[in-house]
């Protein structure tokens, strides 16, 4: 057993939850190896592509975890496993939560200003004006026009 996967054990615990095998089309993929996969990727973090080829194509494995979120199968194994620590009183259903992680934003995302932008308005009319962005007024209009391809 690898160290992502799931024990005999732990199986046992979910193993009828799981939705029943079509008869017809290709066989199935076993839904163990599946939810191994699925263990996999949620405990590295990895992206989906970087799924080990013993667990099956990442794109079944994507795709089964979809229906299953859809059809409540992920739903029916939670709760599964919240009666049986509810049973051994290892749970406090006040305390419980999926997951309490935050991540800092940078200034930038709440509207300050980006380090490193030129704040001198003589320089910014310069930049505007040979850009062809500035006023259009005589002020504006360089002494030399600027050499043509022709010559």
């Amino acid at each position: 057993m690898r160290r992502h996967e799931l024990s005999d054990s732990e199986w046992s615990l979910i193993s009828d939850v799981m939705p029943p095998a079509r008869d017809t089309g290709r066989p199935a993929t076993d839904h163990r190896q599946i939810l191994n996969g699925l263990m996999w990727i949620l405990r590295t973090g990895a992206p989906w592509r970087d799924l080990p080829e013993h667990y099956g194509p990442y794109q079944t494995v994507f795709h089964r975890f979809n229906a299953w979120r859809r059809d409540g199968t992920l739903d029916r194994i939670l709760e599964r496993l919240h009666l049986k620590l509810d049973r051994e009183g290892r749970i406090d259903w006040d305390l419980w939560c999926i997951d309490g992680t935050n991540i800092r934003a940078t200034r930038a995302a709440a509207g300050a200003a980006k380090k490193g932008i030129p704040k001198n308005p003589r320089i910014t009319r310069w930049v505007a004006r040979e850009a062809g962005l500035g006023p259009r007024s005589t002020w504006c209009v360089t002494a030399e026009p600027f050499p043509s391809a022709s010559m």
